[in-house]
């Protein structure tokens, strides 16, 4: 859902009052976005016997995990570009391999080329990467075991609670006696780790990502690799505390029943959502495309549907925003239906990613120096990351934020046409660029300048950083789409282009994401809910959020709730 313009005065009056048209109805549900947990919602509601509509603004469902064609003849997914935290249950649940989805792992983790032609692989089993490791420290090589056992304890954990709705903390009275109560079964999967677990867990929820790696490993090869994760889509050094978390939140996925796997799938992200949908239609949901919405309609004190940009209003008993909080709360829903310390709050929830987006239509596949041959190997299904070192990571930050971009940037490049060969034309490819970092608010730190203009310059930046690893890479792009953080809002409604609706610290988890009071999906408008990723568990395409709201949304309808 990208519905991100101010709500007009105009129509937040209409929200509250008589409009031009309204829709056959009620539905039981209105789903305002249709990006896949927004889908995933719909399907679980339907499947609950209620009547459900899912409202898109764009022409095409699936939100930010879409396949479209950027360049004649080349598709690849537009925003979001692979595959491993989506939910097996959700798999599952929603018939998405009998819808068609495919999903095929990277032949192996990472490829990091190094600027000295030399290079690191990790994955493809614990020896081959204790092998490539052990060229540059046989200490880190020996220790990377107790390392993965480490995280597979600390994710395994945490792994559990993903299904589960939050305590909703700050309730007071009878309702915090509740959430202490719904609390104790979640908190005797802590009390089962030894000291040292929980010592672990500690460290992964405040320390930075580059102090852990300190501790644990010696060379700089590996700790760029695995640190790589802690900075994907969060606009931080690798040395900000909290950013041991957001590494941790990348390793709970799986492919095919592997766990921390990651994959291509086949037809790109979009044949995740188009799978989704198929299971919402199959379930007679009502889906709707190129139908912008301009705010929810609140009446007595509770959401009663949403008011369309044409003035048509779709009734619903019940409305689910699968929406950035602050798009929801600071644009569709007028100011007078909240109190002031929670649009404080709203106010202050911290959005915005150093995401630099591109696609690219290759003509051959880049000849890398560290790994040379532009006929498809390995390394070139994997995730190829170029940023050789923490400190390399940590001057890109601070060069964003103080000047609008790194002029060394960091790179991941994935080459899904390697093992998807309907991306591209024969012999041809395509290529996801995800480049951080960027500011998220050019203006603020490069006065008179905006992404509008600087978008092509960025642009050439990421393709020259490439470039300096595979020296063909430059001549082989045919074509290109390029996304800053500006058209990442304006596109799919990631306020400050944030592809996890809202930074995943310590102060925006569990059950105070998005606010205190507020963690279990349902907002201080009654009968409006949450679905998206600036609830729990976060960002990433993983179904849960939608999963769970649509969970608690069926237990208030079977006790009669709104």
């Amino acid at each position: 859902m990208s519905a991100n313009r101010p709500l007009a005065k105009g129509a937040a009056r209409r929200a509250g009052g008589a409009p031009a048209s309204v829709s056959a109805g009620p539905f039981d549900a209105v789903v305002i976005g249709g990006g896949h947990n927004g889908l995933v919602c719909a399907a679980y509601l339907a499947g609950g016997g209620l009547r459900v509509c899912v409202l898109e603004r764009r022409g095409v469902l699936g939100g930010a995990a879409v396949t479209e064609e950027f360049h004649p003849g080349f598709r690849n997914s537009t925003a979001s570009y692979t595959v491993s935290l989506l939910n097996p249950k959700v798999v599952r649940d929603l018939r998405l391999a009998e819808h068609g989805l495919t999903v095929v792992p990277r032949p192996f983790s990472n490829f990091l080329p190094l600027p000295d032609g030399d290079f690191l692989k990790v994955g493809g089993g614990l020896a081959a990467t204790q092998a490539e490791v052990a060229r540059f420290s046989r200490r880190d090589a020996d220790v990377l075991p107790a390392y993965y056992a480490m995280l597979d304890r600390v994710a395994g954990v945490l792994r559990d609670l993903l299904l589960a709705t939050p305590p909703n903390v700050g309730g007071g009275g009878l309702a915090d006696i509740g959430a202490l109560l719904e609390a104790w079964p979640m908190a005797r999967r802590f009390r089962a780790l030894d000291l040292a677990g929980r010592r672990d867990v500690l460290d992964l929820f405040t320390k930075s990502a580059g102090d852990l790696l300190d501790r644990w490993f010696e060379s700089a090869p590996i700790k760029a690799a695995f640190g790589f994760d802690a900075v994907v889509g969060n606009f931080a050094s690798p040395y900000t505390p909290g950013s041991a978390y957001v590494l941790l939140h990348h390793v709970f996925g799986e492919v095919n029943g592997v766990p921390g796997q990651w994959g291509h799938a086949i037809g790109g992200m979009g044949a995740i959502t188009q799978a989704m949908a198929a299971e919402c239609a199959a379930r007679g949901v009502v889906l709707r495309t190129n139908a912008p919405v301009a705010g929810v309609r609140v009446e007595n004190g509770r959401a009663t549907g949403a008011l369309l940009a044409s003035g048509e209003v779709v009734a619903a008993r019940r409305v689910v925003a699968n929406v950035n909080p602050k798009l929801l709360f600071q644009r569709l829903v007028a100011p007078e239906h909240l109190d002031a310390d929670f649009r404080a709050r709203i106010d202050g929830y911290r959005c915005g990613s150093g995401t630099f987006r591109m696609n690219v239509a290759l003509s051959e596949l880049p000849d890398f120096v560290a790994l040379p041959g532009k006929a498809g190997q390995p390394h070139h299904g994997s995730g190829i990351v170029m940023a050789p070192s923490l400190a390399y990571m940590e001057r890109a930050y601070f060069d964003a934020k103080t000047r609008g971009w790194s002029e060394a940037p960091i790179v991941e490049m994935l080459i899904p046409s390697v093992v998807d060969d309907t991306l591209a034309p024969p012999g041809m490819h395509v290529a996801s660029l995800f480049c951080q970092h960027v500011h998220p608010a050019l203006p603020e730190v490069a006065p008179g300048r905006t992404w509008d203009d600087a978008r092509d310059e960025v642009a050439d930046l990421m393709l020259d950083t490439v470039a300096r690893f595979a020296p063909n890479f430059r001549a082989s792009v045919l074509g290109r789409r390029v996304l800053t953080p500006l058209d990442l809002e304006r596109e799919f409604g990631l306020v400050g282009g944030d592809i996890f609706h809202g930074a995943l610290t310590l102060d925006q988890l569990f059950s105070a994401r998005p606010v205190l009071g507020n963690g279990n999906y349902r907002t201080p408008v009654p009968a409006l809910y949450l679905c998206g990723s600036g609830t729990h568990p976060g960002g990433g395409v993983t179904g849960v959020p939608g999963h769970n709201a649509a969970r608690e949304i069926l237990k208030d309808t079977r006790r009669g709730r709104f």
